[in-house]
């Protein structure tokens, strides 16, 4: 699938290598801090300078492979969550952490809602809960009709992808505990979905699946406005849809794939906007920051070729970091 070549052909710079897969990247509210989590049972943090150096600042081990992370508001502390079914909160400046959190079952997603001063989390017990920090149990907790693949929480728009194949669309402001609207199977041949990400209007979301599609879907019901495209296929190779990221400014998107390749997308002109080179594995995640001037993303492998596909001595995992340029994401007329 891959061609021996050096591993990053976008010549980004390289953050970190790690030894396992990175699971999400989350950029801090405050500054260019940036936190990925990993199989490998850690979180790390680094500072990002503007010409993509980067300074490796704290990390901790955790009892179990971590999913999930989210920041606090005031950019001092982060939530973590994975496959120990708990979440923690995790002081950077003590490097201390807390637990706050339990589910039944590995914890897919969790967010910090500023807002409400809670902590959401999600995952693979059929449930979404919501904590204040100051009680062992939740003070909501919303039952849902099938385990959490994905999830996305952007001020009042909340939506959670199933196993069933079907999204969940909350508005957190009116009703927490029941969905504003079901959106049933949204992507063509009903194949899972992979990656969620919501509009940074809050207007709607877009979701891509583990057979190279992405779907454009919004809140409201009228459907001549969403869409679907193909993309991550290579000849008769499809490859999933690993993350979604919005540029924070322009509306456009990232997609990142299987095949080891991250495209810019324009959804208003329903056009791609910039195509990078292969690289030498799996794209896992990607994220843009909070001013959209630069783009990480991880390569490691991503299980999509089971245990075969697997060779520990060259899929060390690692993070890069791209200088987002306006071009690169600026929506533009369709020529």
């Amino acid at each position: 699938m891959f061609e021996q070549q050096r591993p990053n052909m976008n010549d980004d710079k390289q953050v970190a290598q790690i030894s396992d897969t990175i699971s999400s990247i989350n950029w801090s509210p405050r500054d260019n801090h940036i936190i990925a989590t990993s199989w490998d049972k850690q979180i790390y943090c680094w500072e990002i300078a503007a010409d993509g150096s980067s300074q490796a600042k704290v990390n901790k081990e955790f009892p179990a492979p971590l999913l999930t992370a989210s920041w606090h508001s005031d950019g001092s502390k982060v939530y973590v969550a994975g496959c120990d079914n708990k979440a923690y909160i995790w002081d950077l400046a003590s490097n201390q952490t807390q637990q706050i959190a339990e589910h039944a079952a590995p914890i897919k997603y969790c967010k910090w809602i500023a807002d409400r001063n809670l902590l959401l989390t999600t995952g693979w017990d059929n449930s979404i809960k919501y904590w204040d920090g100051n009680s062992p149990n939740p003070v909501l907790n919303v039952q849902l009709a099938a385990p959490v693949s994905c999830a996305d929480v952007n001020g009042n728009l909340c939506v959670v992808a199933m196993t069933n194949r079907n999204v969940n669309i909350y508005n957190l402001s009116s009703n927490p505990q029941k969905p504003y609207r079901v959106a049933e199977q949204p992507l063509k041949f009903n194949f899972p979905i992979q990656s969620i990400a919501c509009f940074p209007d809050k207007k709607g979301f877009a979701v891509g699946s583990i057979e190279g599609r992405v779907g454009i879907q919004h809140v409201d019901s009228d459907k001549s406005k969403d869409f679907a495209f193909k993309c991550h296929r290579m000849k008769s190779n499809i490859y999933a849809v690993n993350s979604i990221s919005f540029h924070p400014r322009y509306g456009s998107f990232a997609t990142c794939g299987g095949d080891g390749i991250f495209h810019f997308w324009d959804k208003q002109n329903r056009q791609r906007l910039q195509a990078f080179k292969q690289c030498n594995m799996p794209i896992t995640c990607g994220s843009f920051n909070t001013d959209g001037s630069i783009f990480a993303y991880a390569l490691g492998y991503d299980w999509s070729r089971g245990a075969p596909g697997y060779n520990q001595n060259n899929m060390r995992a690692s993070l890069y970091v791209h200088g987002v340029a306006d071009k690169e994401v600026k929506p533009r007329p369709r020529r």
